[in-house]
């Protein structure tokens, strides 16, 4: 018991968290003075205000110039130590986090990025007793925006050359709206092929029909958020008789304008159906932007086997 009389955190699993977006506003303001990178502003309390987020778009922009700012290998073992010492603050033990090797990752360090984000991941689990595992999602609107980069192929390469070192699933992200889950289908048929789990976001900003997508076409075995599912009592169905699990993160779907409220939030509706599997609440301060500062509701499938080694980074094509 602690001094106020409160009970130990027991250990529990994150499954919806973003790389990206679990950089410290502090950390995010060293690392873009350090690669002259410019932000909108530049001290730490108008920072933590600029995260504030007005809706689903400026959270994209936002996240954009949170990725843009990862440049060297050690930023990445940075970030993921910082993440990782939140993680263990909170009683996280096991957390499969979802990076984006973006437009900057292909430009950038390619071959030698996953060499930060697993010496990092080494110490995490040395010092802090938190195992982490990736997942490597791709960024619907992002891959369309750049035909010239085979960002999807680049991608999935990336996952399962890395399913060795830590890579369990290849996830979809980013802008539901005008970009489908099916499109994606041959990139998820490799990935699941290989061995890899398909976690893809579907039925946040987008109605019933991009979750039907990410399960038909993806073969998605867990979801992240899907709360628009209520809206379908067919599709609520089929989740649950498929223990299809949802991610649902409620103070992110305020946050970004989803529900205006937590009174109109479907998260009890999707609870009673046995849509998710447990609810955990954490919250983590100030140390990350509200989108994942969240109460979150964890779904019951994680994939927390063990790993073979092997030497050397993932080859990314």
């Amino acid at each position: 018991m602690s001094e106020l009389g409160l009970k130990p955190l027991s250990p529990r699993a994150e499954l919806h968290l973003h790389f990206q977006g679990a950089i410290r506003p502090a950390t995010l303001l060293g690392l873009a003075r350090r690669h002259g990178i410019a932000l909108p502003v530049d001290d730490l309390p108008a920072l933590r205000e600029w995260f504030r987020f007005r809706d689903f778009a400026h959270f994209v922009e936002v996240y954009a110039l949170l990725r843009a700012c990862l440049v060297e290998p050690a930023d990445y073992e940075l970030v993921t130590y910082e993440l990782g010492s939140e993680l263990a603050g909170q009683g996280v033990r096991y957390a499969e986090v979802t990076f984006t090797p973006g437009p900057e990752v292909y430009r950038g360090p390619r071959e030698t990025f996953f060499d930060g984000l697993s010496a990092g991941r080494e110490r995490v689990r040395r010092e802090l007793g938190v195992e982490l595992r990736w997942i490597f999602d791709i960024p619907r609107r992002t891959v369309t925006l750049h035909p010239h980069m085979p960002l999807a192929d680049f991608i999935t390469d990336c996952a399962i050359n890395g399913r060795y070192d830590g890579v369990v699933a290849l996830g979809l992200a980013g802008t539901e709206l005008g970009y489908p889950p099916e499109p994606f289908e041959p990139w998820f048929d490799r990935a699941r092929a290989a061995g890899l789990h398909s976690v893809p976001h579907a039925g946040e900003t987008a109605g019933p029909a991009s979750i039907w997508g990410a399960v038909r076409a993806l073969g998605a075995e867990r979801l992240g958020h899907g709360v628009r599912a209520v809206e379908d009592p067919a599709l609520l169905e089929y989740l649950v008789e498929k223990r299809i699990p949802l991610e649902v993160c409620p103070t992110s779907n305020i946050a970004l304008g989803v529900y205006p409220s937590l009174a109109e939030h479907p998260l009890r509706r999707l609870v009673d159906a046995g849509a998710v599997g447990h609810r955990e609440y954490g919250h983590a301060g100030d140390l990350r932007h509200p989108a994942d500062c969240r109460s979150r509701t964890a779904a019951h499938r994680v994939w927390p086997q063990q790993c073979g080694r092997r030497a050397g980074p993932p080859e990314c094509h």
